[in-house]
């Protein structure tokens, strides 16, 4: 049974926990799914969650838009992990596509958040580039003016929800100053002629993936989110929102590691004796616990923090994502070494965890990168 006692630390309220909790129960009854077919796994989640509700969430309603609850996409994210991989990335996604939307969209923008919210069109999240992943302002994809409409030329590469989404929120190169301060945002539906999908890329943790290609990709002005030359502060402020959440991910891998961990070495006997009777071993349950417990802490710190109205919460999500995913694969490592040759069989639970946990580290702000923000936000701090 995972520990539910961080539910009753202050960051969190009552509907919290009840949200935990029937979120807890949905996922014992309807997860893990089939991965054989990742994209049709991957649609099925996200109509799954949809039509359960759990997508609420990851936009603001259009008809009444309101912040995001943050401490709920992080419990969220954590519940979902701790179950299913393939089911935080599918709830994750919707998010994180539709991110730029909820806080910049227009009324007409926001219609599709009805879709998303309710799991009947996939987002994408269109911003890293085969010479530009943690160097947004290094961009070359352009959007040229061109008339009444923009002309989007150029290619994105690591996109999450790549080949099956619906439509994706896109970054180029707009020319208004140098750097970030030329770059925009762009709604672009999947069907919009010259959009196609370049390559399909396959990862150590099977998740759709691809490499998108625009060729003189046409879309109306109406389709800029925000205004000209805001696109790398509206990425920021997607990612301040999200990137707590990544962290909430990991920390769910990392409650699972240990649970599973406590289980096997109550039962594993070596030597005549529970393997949890050595001494070693039980230092490594405690320096788990402890990684699971301090990631939680600064995770639940950075979404409480946002939720209460902070403007940005940029070191407080750099902590909590680089904390939380660092600490989850040296969980899942002690995990692996604990669990002996089971712990590399493929299909086991641990190994499953041990591939997913990697890519976390990377994707929205590298952990290296991570200590260069709160490196700069410490100094500009003047802490």
């Amino acid at each position: 049974m995972p520990d539910r006692s961080f539910l009753n630390w202050p960051f969190l309220e009552e509907r919290h926990r009840e949200h935990a909790g029937r979120l807890e129960t949905w996922c014992r009854e309807n997860l893990p799914v089939d991965h054989s077919d990742i994209d049709a796994a991957c649609r099925a989640l996200v109509a799954g969650l949809g039509e359960a509700g759990w997508l609420m969430p990851t936009a603001v309603d259009p008809e009444n838009p309101r912040p995001l609850d943050v401490r709920t996409l992080c419990i969220t994210r954590e519940t979902l992990a701790r179950h299913d991989g393939l089911a935080d990335f599918a709830f994750a996604m919707q998010g994180l596509g539709t991110g730029a939307i909820s806080l910049f969209g227009t009324g007409e923008q926001r219609q599709w958040l009805a879709k998303t919210r309710a799991g009947k069109a996939i987002s994408a999240f269109a911003l890293s580039e085969p010479r530009s992943g943690s160097d947004v302002a290094n961009m070359e994809m352009t959007a040229t003016r061109d008339g009444g409409g923009y002309v989007l030329s150029g290619e994105k590469t690591w996109i999450s929800n790549g080949g099956i989404a619906d439509l994706y929120c896109v970054f180029a190169r707009t020319g208004e100053a140098p750097g970030a301060k030329g770059i925009s945002a762009f709604l672009v539906p999947a069907d919009t002629p010259g959009l196609s999908i370049a390559e399909r890329l396959e990862v150590i943790a099977p998740h759709p993936l691809a490499r998108l290609s625009f060729d003189k990709v046409r879309v109306p002005a109406s389709a800029m989110i925000g205004g000209p030359g805001e696109g790398f502060r509206i990425a920021m402020s997607v990612l301040d929102v999200f990137r707590s959440t990544v962290g909430a991910a990991a920390l769910g891998f990392a409650r699972r590691a240990l649970d599973e961990t406590v289980a096997r070495v109550a039962s594993r006997e070596l030597f005549g004796a529970p393997l949890f009777d050595m001494q070693m071993v039980q230092g490594h349950v405690a320096d788990m616990a402890l990684d699971v417990d301090a990631a939680a802490l600064l995770i639940y710190r950075a979404a409480w923090t946002k939720d209460s109205g902070a403007a940005r919460v940029t070191r407080e999500a750099a902590m909590a994502k680089l904390h939380a995913t660092d600490r989850a694969q040296a969980v899942i490592d002690k995990a692996v070494q604990l669990h002996g040759g089971d712990g590399v069989r493929k299909g086991h639970i641990v190994e499953s965890l041990y591939r997913e946990i990697r890519a976390l580290r990377i994707y929205e702000g590298a952990s290296d990168v991570q200590k260069v923000v709160i490196a700069r936000q410490t100094m500009g701090a003047g802490l």
